[in-house]
């Protein structure tokens, strides 16, 4: 199968060639894809060098599958003219998601509604792809009714810079570009992404639309908090899920061990429990604290964490590829 990675000289990019690489996806010729400064440039995938192309380049070379993580004006600009090459587009950044004509996945939650037609495909938002996780198969069950969810979000999720920016702090260096409008080092800033005219911030909104389109469900309602910490990878969530019916702490804790990609970490006597400390490099979704709010009936507590750059980004994307392979809609 020919792939194409387009911006895989990024963060994201890279672990995406890391993932097709340590997944064994069928490529048969790989095609590295990024901005005109790096054409020319190598990019290593299977101990083999690849020489990075030109957007133009790539479309003319008609890849299978074309996986983006390279901004969202970029994939606006350049995912048709892919999709209308024959390609299918399996997209990481924002531009498509809430597109009512595109599909958002998470493939072990909505694989199913993948057709030949869908030539463009968003992935999820790294936040809301942990989230739905959980969500999903909860919902099925006990159906949700309101869902309160606070973030607590690496530095890696704004991007190389801001990895440097934290790692400067850390060594007293206060020379490097600030991407933060304050230090990160020491600090959590209540402030991902930008602000909207309702002063929610755009990564809040992002976590308050997407589940309901994933889960295919908006009878119940979301609200979001995202805060950035000094973490360098992996998100954690704390969650508060209201439901229309009333649940088993046992119970729950078995549908989301059986659930694909998802681990329970969830013996507090044993301090035993979902950080990103431990989540980093894993592809699967953790998932512990589980317990009942006491302060109102039929709600559950739970805590969330997973690499941002694999589940959250890479991994996800691979896996829609993973699907659309093995059934034959590329």
């Amino acid at each position: 199968m020919k792939v194409a990675v387009v911006g895989s000289t990024g963060m994201v990019g890279q672990v995406m060639l890391k993932v097709l690489e340590e997944r064994n996806f069928p490529v048969t010729e790989l095609i590295p894809v990024a901005s005109e400064k790096s054409v020319g440039k190598k990019v290593k995938y299977k101990q083999e060098e690849f020489t990075i192309v030109s957007m133009k380049d790539a479309i003319a070379a008609k890849p299978d599958i074309a996986i983006f993580s390279a901004g969202g004006s970029t994939s606006l600009e350049f995912a048709p003219l892919f999709a209308e090459a024959g390609t299918t587009v399996i997209d990481n950044s924002s531009a498509w998601r809430m597109d009512p004509d595109k599909k958002l996945v998470v493939p072990e939650i909505n694989a199913h509604v993948l057709t030949k037609e869908d030539k463009i495909i968003a992935n999820p938002n790294c936040s809301t792809i942990q989230l739905v996780m959980v969500l999903g198969p909860l919902n099925k069950k006990y159906d949700l009714k309101r869902v309160v969810v606070s973030t607590y979000q690496s530095v890696t999720g704004t991007g190389k810079a801001a990895v440097d920016q934290l790692n400067s702090e850390i060594s007293g260096d206060d020379s490097v570009a600030k991407v933060y409008p304050y230090h990160i080092f020491k600090n959590a800033l209540p402030h991902c992404d930008v602000f909207s005219d309702d002063d929610y911030t755009k990564e809040e909104i992002k976590l308050m639309k997407e589940p309901k389109k994933i889960l295919g469900d908006d009878t119940f309602n979301l609200t979001a908090t995202a805060v950035r910490v000094p973490v360098q990878g992996g998100h954690s969530e704390s969650v508060n899920i209201e439901f229309e019916n009333e649940f088993d702490l046992d119970e729950v804790r078995k549908i989301l061990s059986e659930t694909p990609g998802v681990v329970v970490m969830d013996d507090v006597k044993n301090n035993h429990y979902p950080m990103p400390l431990y989540s980093e490099g894993k592809d699967e979704v953790f998932v512990g604290r589980i317990r009942r709010d006491l302060s109102q009936p039929k709600t559950l507590n739970l805590w969330i964490v997973a690499d941002n750059l694999r589940k959250g980004a890479a991994t996800n994307a691979v896996q829609i590829a993973e699907y659309l392979a093995a059934n034959n809609l590329v």
